[in-house]
């Protein structure tokens, strides 16, 4: 048998990395401002604070995040309220999906807050200037740095980005591909039908619902899942729920209760059902299995 390799694309890049800091910053603290021909952002992790980009201004939170893009011009400053923590990351990178972060405050996951613990601690082994310097222009690196940590920051940062454009701008790629499938022929209702299944994932949505809002008859909504997915558009439907159920298990975040009420479901058993109908396997059976982290 003649084995053929395939190229992995890179769909995030990250070529340079400009800063690395992690601040402590007094409940008095004022950065003036700057703006740079690349990207950086800011997290909080303790107290608030208080940021210009561009025209706007926002008070950023415990676990917010903030995207600044190239040449936008943007400060910081604590709001009087506690002693903020900040952790701010400059990189280079010409990836076109970075643009999904312009203008953007995004809230972390303890899985993304993990990430970004991690890009502090490669650093604190492979850069010599302290993480702490507000208006250090250039990190030096250690001449004896820890094998592997500056790939792995490296690593850590693209698999941040990643992992935030796929939980926070999902939709936006569903989008996308459902108009490449109906630029090869896929009907327009099919595109519409996927994208208002999306925007109802909180509902107990009906087959007459679904036709009633969509302007589609019963038969010919069905003979559209059966086409494209085999199944009907309930069981369709219900698989996107259970797909969504297992982000928010694998994000840590929720209960089973508070996710079963979060996509509408009427009782928790309900939910179980389903999700173990779906999946195989109950929520329970799921959280704790190689299953959930290998999807993790």
């Amino acid at each position: 048998m003649a084995f053929e390799s395939i190229t992995l694309e890179e769909d995030v890049r990250i070529d340079r990395v400009v800063t690395i800091h992690y601040f402590e910053y007094m409940n008095n603290f004022y950065f003036p401002g700057e703006q740079h021909d690349f990207w950086e952002f800011q997290c909080v992790d303790k107290g608030e604070v208080r940021v210009r980009a561009g025209e706007q201004v926002h008070t950023l939170k415990r676990g917010q995040v903030i995207f600044h893009k190239p040449n936008e011009f943007h400060n910081l400053e604590a709001t009087g309220k506690t002693a903020p923590n900040v952790v701010v990351v400059s990189f280079e990178c010409d990836s076109p999906c970075l643009k999904l972060f312009r203008d953007r405050i995004l809230d972390t996951t303890e899985q993304e807050r993990s990430l970004i613990a991690m890009i502090i601690a490669e650093a604190r082994k492979c850069i010599a200037s302290p993480l702490d310097d507000p208006y250090l222009e250039k990190m030096e690196k250690r001449e004896e740095p820890f094998f592997g940590s500056q790939q792995l920051i490296r690593l850590y940062l693209e698999q941040l980005l990643i992992y935030m454009i796929r939980r926070n701008f999902l939709n936006q790629y569903k989008v996308s591909v459902s108009r490449e499938k109906l630029s090869k022929g896929m009907s327009l209702n099919y595109s519409h039908i996927l994208m208002y299944l999306e925007d109802h994932i909180r509902e107990n949505l009906k087959v007459e619902d679904i036709c009633r809002d969509n302007l589609i008859g019963r038969s010919q909504l069905q003979r559209i899942f059966r086409e494209n997915h085999q199944c009907g558009v309930i069981e369709f439907f219900t698989g996107m729920k259970v797909d969504a159920a297992k982000q928010m298990i694998r994000e840590s975040e929720f209960n089973f209760t508070q996710i079963s009420e979060y996509l509408g479901y009427s009782s928790i058993h309900y939910f179980s059902r389903q999700f173990k109908k779906v999946s195989g396997m109950t929520p329970t059976e799921y959280l704790s299995s190689i299953k959930a982290l290998s999807e993790r």
